[in-house]
């Protein structure tokens, strides 16, 4: 299901930038982008919104006066060239804070969070019986676009500086990304980290020994910060 988001920002090229950010993501669905505060308003009021990126200094209305005026406000990531907002916005319960310039680096991660605060207040308001389904794909920035990656495909990452490539069953994806960033995005039941430059999925893994781990042809060394928690994991997955 798409989100759907509106921009309100009366400098062009930061609106614009944001207009290419969205289009550049397949869960977002653009409704509209506005310069002018006042303009938005009818459409915040009647129809359905689910993000609302927010410039905080405009000469018509400040962002965070249109906030204390809105009813029914969807998330909101507030976007500002002054960090001294932050503290405001945030008690007015805003979802993230993006500084700019905005790299789409950082855009990607706000996104993230507020998919998450959306996906954890509708299971909140399911009376929280049903467990969150575990999503079976990861989308990574592959130069100028973002391709999504199947977990199940995924034989092993590795990283190297602030690269990270990601080895498939079919092929080889290397995004700028650092390797904290996509093992928070994999889920740890089917991922483990064994190297400072290797995570690993545990269905691909063919042999573990003292240490490396094979995955088919090829051999992954086992680090000595990881040895001891990667060994613990293992030994759950040990039948006896």
């Amino acid at each position: 299901m798409k989100l759907n988001c509106i921009i309100i920002e009366d400098e062009p090229l930061a609106r614009n930038l944001l207009i290419d950010y969205v289009k550049k993501v397949p869960t977002l669905n653009l409704v509209q982008a506005f310069g002018n505060p006042l303009e938005a308003l009818e459409v915040l009021r009647t129809q359905p919104v689910d993000i609302l990126f927010l410039d905080v200094q405009m000469p018509q209305l400040t962002g965070i006066s249109l906030l204390k005026v809105l009813q029914n406000k969807p998330m909101v990531i507030l976007t500002t060239a002054y960090s001294e907002y932050a503290l405001e916005g945030y008690e007015l319960d805003v979802a993230d804070y993006l500084l700019k310039p905005v790299t789409f680096e950082r855009f990607l991660k706000s996104v993230d969070k507020v998919t998450q605060r959306l996906a954890a207040e509708s299971r909140t308001s399911d009376g929280g019986t049903e467990p969150q389904a575990t999503p079976d794909f990861v989308f990574v920035k592959d130069g100028t676009k973002l391709v999504k990656v199947t977990l199940n495909e995924i034989l092993y990452v590795e990283g190297l500086k602030d690269y990270v490539t990601i080895h498939t069953r079919q092929q080889k994806i290397t995004t700028l990304q650092r390797m904290k960033t996509l093992e928070e995005q994999l889920p740890a039941d089917k991922f483990v980290r064994i190297h400072n430059s290797y995570i690993v999925s545990v269905q691909a893994i063919d042999v573990v020994h003292k240490n490396e781990v094979q995955i088919g042809a090829v051999s992954l060394p086992i680090g000595d910060t990881y040895r001891k928690s990667f060994r613990e994991f293992i030994e759950k997955k040990h039948i006896q």
